[in-house]
């Protein structure tokens, strides 16, 4: 099998199981392009990750198509993103014609009571993975002494600014990009 198909089956999977949106699906991602394959580094990952947040559009879309990109050229982003979107598509005017013929049923909107729990779920491991990211360079705590705390430094930093004096988030990524490359280069 090529790596383009494989590229297209990965992300086919991932699409059909990023319930919750981008920041939910952003671990299983990184368990299928970093562990499991080992396409990319833990830290080309979290770069990836960064760009994504920064591009306009859907998180996992647009990482499926980084990750694409550094995998398998341009074919290989084609690939991931239309992998990546595909069940979506199809599982959207699937729920619109449900939705359309059950939309006063009280059971139907238990369920959608219950996926919004474990999309909460989601969103919340994504958040730790990010931060365990950030803060140690790897999604595992595994050694305390890796602590990162410049990222704290710019985190916290960044946090006041934007809390306090509700500066543009865009100024906040510039200054933090900024500061990363005076820092990490």
């Amino acid at each position: 099998m090529t790596v383009i198909w494989i590229l297209f089956l990965v992300f086919l999977k991932i699409g059909l199981f990023s319930i919750g949106g981008g920041y939910a699906i952003i671990p299983m991602i990184q368990e299928e392009v970093v562990e499991k394959f080992a396409w990319i580094s833990e830290k080309t990952f979290t770069d990836i990750i960064t760009i994504s947040q920064m591009t306009p559009g859907p998180l996992a879309v647009n990482t499926s198509t980084f990750v694409g990109l550094q995998v398998g050229g341009i074919l290989g982003a084609i690939a991931a993103t239309v992998g990546c979107i595909l069940c979506g598509v199809i599982i959207s005017i699937a729920l619109y014609k449900f939705f359309q013929t059950y939309q006063n049923s009280e059971y139907v909107l238990e369920v959608l009571n219950g996926l919004k729990s474990a999309s909460l779920g989601l969103i919340i491991s994504a958040a730790a993975t990010i931060i365990l990211l950030a803060f140690y360079g790897t999604s595992e705590v595994s050694n305390y002494l890796s602590f990162n705390y410049i990222a704290l430094i710019i985190f916290a930093l960044s946090f006041i600014i934007v809390r306090k004096w509700k500066v543009n988030p865009i100024s906040i990524i510039i200054l933090s990009g900024i500061l990363g490359f005076v820092f990490y280069s």
